[in-house]
């Protein structure tokens, strides 16, 4: 006799409580970005493409889906639905939002459905404070930090590198929004006393005055150009993707979070892979620097660019799911799942199997 199988109940997690999970266990989240990261280079995932849905009326705007999943002991699958609408920020509330939904690894059915723009965020940037760890163990440290960009990500990025440990001598900010630079500065000045921060006049000037830059932006292409920016050999943190031309990847190491999901979407890898029909540029993965398959060179500009994985959103969104639930705080919504008899009669929900 086949083992019961069990309906899970269904619940809605809000913002608020992913936002008490998440904060203050930053490097709890690294951590579970490396392992999903680890699982994905040894193949314990499946991350298909991402799809977009794209506006003709709202060409800047779009949905991209990211169905995913984690084996191992995380077990579960899901989907992330994430927006991006930038001119959002000029009716003064967030570009990104986001929802996650978690599915049952044994019986598929939906289980939870959690506010995700936070969890897009956190996993952004403990991807970004997880590769600035590995691709400057063989290199001087930096000491000189930079942002491209002054919004929600880059400040994620930050609190996730100092929560890591990372102590910068200097940080500079640039942006297209003088206000923007300057509330970001602010608020970096206002949590670290001792440290230089400035606003930059521009992005050379930014690029070239830090040991560690990094792009978060809404750039649709690339507007970096000059390879002569990077002849100090920084390490970028490509997160928005679309900053940097092909001449600047051609005269750097190229590390990706996933090559096949990286070469797509006008992405800089992208776009570099066209110019030159070739992916010999990529030298390959955090996965294999981690595994330590690829070496980091100290002579040459390293550029990260991590596409977002939706393993990623899994790995932290269950972590997520088990802690609130294991306070007892899950928000069940009873009848979700109401006829599970195939003749109709009511069924009733259990719990998760997974």
């Amino acid at each position: 006799m086949s083992p019961k199988v069990v309906v899970p109940h269904f619940s809605v997690i809000s913002g608020a409580q992913v936002s008490r999970v998440l904060t203050g266990n930053e490097t709890r989240t690294i951590k579970l970005v490396e392992e999903a990261y680890r699982a994905h280079g040894d193949g314990g995932t499946v991350n298909p493409p991402s799809y977009f849905l794209s506006f003709p009326d709202r060409t800047s705007s779009r949905i991209i889906a990211l169905p995913a999943s984690v084996g191992g002991s995380v077990r579960v699958d899901g989907i992330k639905w994430i927006s991006s609408f930038p001119e959002n920020i000029k009716s003064g509330i967030p570009r990104a939002s986001a929802v996650l939904v978690l599915n049952d690894y044994d019986t598929g059915y939906p289980f939870a459905c959690l506010e995700s723009s936070i969890i897009s965020a956190a996993r952004t940037a403990a991807s970004a404070a997880l590769a600035t760890d590995w691709l400057t163990r063989e290199r001087v440290k930096p000491r000189r930090l930079g942002f491209v960009g002054a919004g929600l990500i880059a400040r994620h990025i930050h609190t996730y590198l100092v929560a890591a440990g990372w102590d910068f001598e200097e940080v500079g900010v640039y942006d297209l929004s003088a206000e923007n630079a300057a509330a970001f500065r602010s608020y970096l000045a206002a949590g670290e006393a001792s440290v230089r921060v400035s606003v930059r006049q521009d992005a050379e000037d930014l690029v070239r005055s830090s040991d560690l830059v990094v792009f978060a932006t809404v750039a649709a292409q690339p507007h970096v150009r000059d390879p002569r920016w990077f002849a100090h050999n920084p390490l970028v943190l490509n997160v928005s993707l679309r900053d940097l031309a092909p001449e600047v990847l051609l005269e750097s190491a190229n590390v990706l979070d996933d090559v096949e999901h990286c070469l797509k979407a006008g992405t800089s890898p992208h776009l570099t892979e066209q110019l030159t029909g070739s992916r010999d540029f990529v030298d390959g993965t955090l996965a294999d620097v981690m595994a330590g398959s690829v070496r980091v060179p100290a002579d040459r500009p390293v550029v990260f660019s991590p596409f977002g994985l939706g393993v990623l959103d899994l790995a932290v969104g269950k972590s997520v799911y088990d802690r609130v639930r294991a306070d007892g705080d899950l928000r069940v919504v009873e009848d979700f799942f109401h006829e599970l008899d195939r003749y109709g009669v009511p069924g009733h929900t259990g719990g998760p199997s997974s």
